[in-house]
């Protein structure tokens, strides 16, 4: 099997499921390809990308017109044409997403806990911060109790602050004495590591292949490339915005999630050059094609190749790019944080 051919598997399970989250799929594509490049995609180039997904013109506007009624993008107008960008919020969502995605596992811990008390909170806002700390990572311990071993305070605050929740509630520390036993059967419990670890050994399972056929061929053509680059994280994110990432002494022995980030930073640095490559040829933005990836991008998963090709697309052969078609400027531009045409 070459990666040409498991890449359109992966596609072809990827559309055919029942739940297919369209809007799911268009916030990877923004957070992993088109924010470190500048941030803004013509909505046209953003169509016939996810074309290739089976996803349709139809389906893609709605999901841009409800990710804009959400806050997560908005928009800018250059003549008849609609650019999309992530809105303030949706930028700060994307940064927090982006340490846990592309960062390294940390999983030194001193034993202690970061409590967070919501008793005196109203509980339907009491209900909307337990959700929003769930993501990251914190699991409820007892009624109005969350704690988290190891959790980055910078997301903590930033989090705390969108929500105006600050005055509401209070945050302590705690530091384990003894019972590591009963500590491991407490995570297990409050965080439902079992399905956790059942989702990882699941994607190790999908995309083994992928890394199989590569090691075979390292020659892998840009579209394809850029199909598995994106279900790649696609994927991984859905588990990985679950996983509290504990710190290892209170994991199972045979915690799948190791091997699971290990195969997705070894499959992404294998495929993001010919990816990036064709973004470069696809992708437009009011000024022309997208700019160059920004230096943090080859900081993730620990740091990609330091050899960064600013003429990526001159280094393809010519029958391996799709024609590139750049738009005129227009002096009247308009803004909408939340909406705007399609």
């Amino acid at each position: 099997m070459t990666i040409e051919s498991a890449s359109r598997k992966l596609v072809a399970e990827f559309s055919s499921r029942r739940t297919l989250r369209t809007g799911s799929l268009i916030t990877t594509v923004f957070g992993d390809a088109i924010a470190p490049r500048g941030g803004s995609v013509w909505l046209g180039s953003l169509i016939e990308v996810m074309s290739h997904f089976g996803i349709s013109e139809r389906l893609v506007r709605t999901s841009v017109f409800r990710l804009s009624q959400d806050g997560w993008l908005q928009s800018t107008q250059v003549g008849r044409r609609s650019y999309y960008m992530l809105s303030d919020d949706g930028s700060v969502r994307f940064e927090q997403a982006t340490h846990k995605i592309y960062g390294e596992p940390e999983r030194a811990w001193d034993g202690t806990w970061n409590l967070i008390l919501l008793a005196k909170m109203k509980a339907e806002k009491r209900d909307s911060l337990r959700k929003e700390l769930g993501w990251l990572g914190y699991g409820s311990l007892a009624q109005g109790v969350l704690a988290h071993p190891s959790p980055d305070m910078r997301d903590v605050e930033a989090t705390l602050g969108r929500l105006h929740a600050t005055e509401d509630l209070v945050i302590m520390t705690g530091q384990t004495l003894h019972n590591d036993a009963g500590m491991k059967t407490l995570a297990r419990d409050s965080w439902n590591l079992a399905d956790i670890d059942a989702r990882y050994a699941n994607f190790v399972k999908r995309f083994r292949p992928l890394m199989a056929a590569y090691a075979k061929n390292a020659e892998v053509e840009p579209l394809a490339a850029f199909l598995v680059r994106t279900l790649l994280i696609q994927e991984y994110r859905k588990v990985l915005l679950r996983d509290p990432q504990l710190p290892v002494d209170l994991l199972p022995a045979d915690w799948h999630g190791n091997a699971a980030y290990q195969l997705c930073r070894n499959l992404y640095r294998a495929v993001y050059k010919q990816a990036d490559r064709y973004l470069s040829a696809t992708m437009e933005t009011a000024d022309g094609p997208l700019p160059p990836p920004g230096k943090f991008f080859f900081e993730r998963f620990g740091g990609l190749d330091a050899r960064r090709t600013s003429n990526m697309p001159n280094a393809v052969p010519q029958k391996w790019l799709p024609r590139t078609r750049h738009p005129g400027r227009s002096a009247s531009i308009s803004k909408s944080r939340h909406r705007g045409r399609l």
